[in-house]
């Protein structure tokens, strides 16, 4: 069926089809398929960039041209033949849906492929999509290859074209950590396993709520952003268009911003006369989240007890009551939730309920500081500079970058921590574009720089050392498991460590 020659190519390519585009498995086959050695490309986080910001990989470009060469061969020979083996066949599925996906996806963008007016653009592809997959699959004994079997791989593709450009272009940096990140979000999208996704779990996965847990101003709701706005949406082949727009998807919800009353008729709605003041009836943020949406809960450690009770029944049966009615709804969309408190400290304390944490750490991503990226790439902090001077200063980004950059080389102190993370890294542009100036808070730079000064004088015994790090390290990341992580040490024993005195001064200064 094949040439031998070919075989190692089309391997490759059927895992890398259903590979994390952010692993560096996925790199690896890349490498595979083209039969070279690990390239220096390879060697760094695939990340958005200033040069590669608008063009694909040197070596994704390499096997889309090899890939869709051979499959003009391969169709052509399945022609001459009456019966194909399973192996060939799964090969060939794996080559068509790669070509399938560049020549007909990956170069639009969302809103050729999904905004209204959905009927020119998303009409135009799908029939010129659904033409190539019938001539690709009418060879051979390829059974179910029907235009249904192609209105959902064509529902797939799209997605997977919407979910690596929220996840690219929203979740940035060039560190291992950002890299990671990125890696895990595409994760709770389509689990480690796309061919089982892609079989089934694309109904079920909305059900699953994700945690999103990390320090302050790490970008936890851009994550949360990227996930509901990636949700499957299925395509109607008869009317030529997706059933939802994903514009709409997100719908997010400050739970410290708001008192316990109004967190419930915000979320669950309520009847007229359930409270004073409710004058008419309400439709809450469950009820108006479309199927393929999702609801944000963030600072969901800020929730009352009796709210977390009603949380947990639509986490564990999606179905719950507005405020004042007996009426029981279903929720359809999918909950994500995120927090900077360690939850497992809030459950010791009686603030949280165990049993809610347990049905929302199904699925759960981590988000990194800013010390954490720079501490494995010093050098990424140039290129988040620059796409902040983008947003803050359009027209202007590589000025301002540039200036940004000299300032912070010049007047902040060497190894500075960020506390603020990417949200004090914004700040600080901003005052650079304004004034040309930031000066970060001096206390929290004295409280972190002043037991490494004991130390380094030799004023410290080792417990001491230990217990002054690991302070300093839980108030950076925030909670007792990432800093129990991060030392190597049992989670236990880091709470053991944590200096009171010291912690309370380094959060009163940063």
């Amino acid at each position: 069926m094949f040439d031998t020659q070919d075989l190692p190519f089309l391997e490759a390519l059927a895992e890398m089809v259903y590979s994390n585009p952010f692993s560096r498995r996925r790199m690896e086959l890349e490498q595979q398929a083209l039969g070279a050695a690990d390239s220096e490309e390879n060697a760094l986080v695939w990340s958005r960039t200033q040069t590669t910001e608008h063009e694909e990989r040197a070596t994704v470009r390499a096997v889309t041209v090899r890939a869709d060469s051979l499959a003009e061969e391969c169709r052509e020979r399945l022609a001459k033949r009456r019966s194909v083996d399973a192996r060939s066949r799964e090969l060939y599925d794996g080559l068509v849906t790669y070509v399938l996906y560049y020549r007909h996806i990956a170069s639009h963008t969302i809103d050729e492929l999904y905004a209204p007016p959905r009927g020119k653009n998303g009409q135009r592809v799908w029939r010129e999509f659904l033409a190539d997959y019938e001539r690709m699959f009418a060879v051979g004994s390829f059974e179910g290859h029907n235009a249904h079997a192609a209105a959902h791989l064509f529902a797939c593709l799209c997605q997977v074209r919407r979910a690596f450009k929220h996840i690219f272009d929203c979740i940035l940096g060039e560190s291992a950590p950002a890299g990671r990140l990125r890696e895990a979000v595409w994760q709770s999208i389509f689990t480690h396993d796309m061919r089982r996704y892609r079989r089934s779990l694309y109904r079920t996965m909305r059900e699953l709520p994700t945690l999103i847990t990390g320090p302050s101003g790490t970008g936890k709701e851009l994550v949360a952003r990227a996930i509901a706005c990636s949700q499957f949406l299925d395509f109607d082949a008869e009317r030529e268009q997706f059933v939802d727009d994903p514009a709409i998807a997100f719908t997010p919800l400050n739970l410290s911003a708001l008192s316990p009353t109004l967190i419930e008729s915000e979320l669950f709605g309520h009847r007229r006369g359930a409270f004073t003041g409710a004058a008419e009836d309400r439709v809450g943020w469950l009820e108006a989240c479309r199927p393929h949406g999702a609801v944000f809960l963030d600072e969901i450690g800020e929730l009352d007890l009796a709210i977390q009770v009603k949380l947990l029944r639509v986490v564990q049966q999606r179905t719950y009551t507005r405020l004042g009615d007996s009426a029981e709804r279903t929720f359809a969309g999918k909950i994500i939730a995120a927090t900077n408190r360690d939850l497992a400290e809030e459950i010791d304390a009686g603030r949280f309920r165990h049993d809610l944490y347990y049905r929302l750490c199904a699925d759960r991503i981590e988000t990194p500081s800013l010390r954490e990226q720079l501490a494995d790439r010093p050098q990424a902090l140039e290129g988040l500079i620059h796409f902040i001077a983008e947003r803050v200063a359009p027209g202007e980004a590589n000025a301002v970058a540039a200036e940004a950059q000299e300032c912070i080389a010049s007047n902040m102190p060497a190894g500075y921590a960020w506390p603020g993370n990417i949200r004090e890294l914004e700040q600080c542009v901003r005052n650079i574009l304004v004034r040309r100036e930031y000066t970060p808070r001096s206390k929290e730079t004295v409280q972190r720089t002043g037991w490494l000064a004991d130390a380094e004088a030799g004023k410290l015994t080792a417990d001491e050392l230990l217990c002054s790090y690991a302070t300093w390290l839980y108030a950076q990341l925030g909670t007792y498991e990432a800093t129990a992580t991060k030392l190597g040490l049992d989670r236990r024993t880091v709470k053991s460590k944590i200096d009171q005195k010291l912690l309370a001064a380094i959060r009163r200064g940063g």
